[in-house]
């Protein structure tokens, strides 16, 4: 098993079931020092894609999965890192019992765009499955968006 930080649509708990039905939900954390933010919009369907870049003054929110091997491989095809859009790096999540290293996806593009209204939703209400706190969900559904008829 390796540790998962999972800060977009894979914070629904739902969502992690389907895609790594072997790989249990471990805790919930932040990572301190990490700013979400979208880029690559000429790869995304409906404007830009979520990812994280570092910044000193800002915090994510993040479930935290112990995936297994098979999972793993599922995971990448699920979130195109066999493709190179995304790429994984090591983070350290800070959570109630101390710091867990884990590993997560890191958009390979330039930050910048915007995304669709659909896919902010989607962001904020996987954000509200996971527990997140009521401010970091009520900030994502405040963030500027594509509006929607592109």
């Amino acid at each position: 098993m390796t540790l998962y930080a999972a800060y977009g649509t894979n914070l629904d708990p739902a969502r992690m079931g389907e895609r790594c039905p072997h790989s249990p939900l471990n805790t919930t954390g932040w990572l301190e020092g990490w700013r979400l933010t979208f880029g690559g919009e000429e790869h995304g369907w409906d404007g830009a894609l979520s990812t994280i870049v570092q910044d000193s003054f800002e915090r994510v929110y993040v479930a935290v999965y112990d995936v297994t091997k098979e999972d793993e491989v599922a995971l990448d095809g699920w979130e195109s890192a066999d493709s190179g859009l995304y790429r994984k790096t090591k983070v350290r999540v800070s959570t109630m019992t101390g710091e867990q290293v884990a590993w997560t996806y890191v958009l390979d593009a330039y930050e910048g765009g915007l995304p669709s209204a659909s896919y902010l939703g989607v962001l904020a209400d996987a954000a509200e499955a996971a527990s997140a706190p009521d401010d970091y969900v009520a900030a994502l559904r405040r963030r500027p968006c594509r509006s929607t008829g592109l």
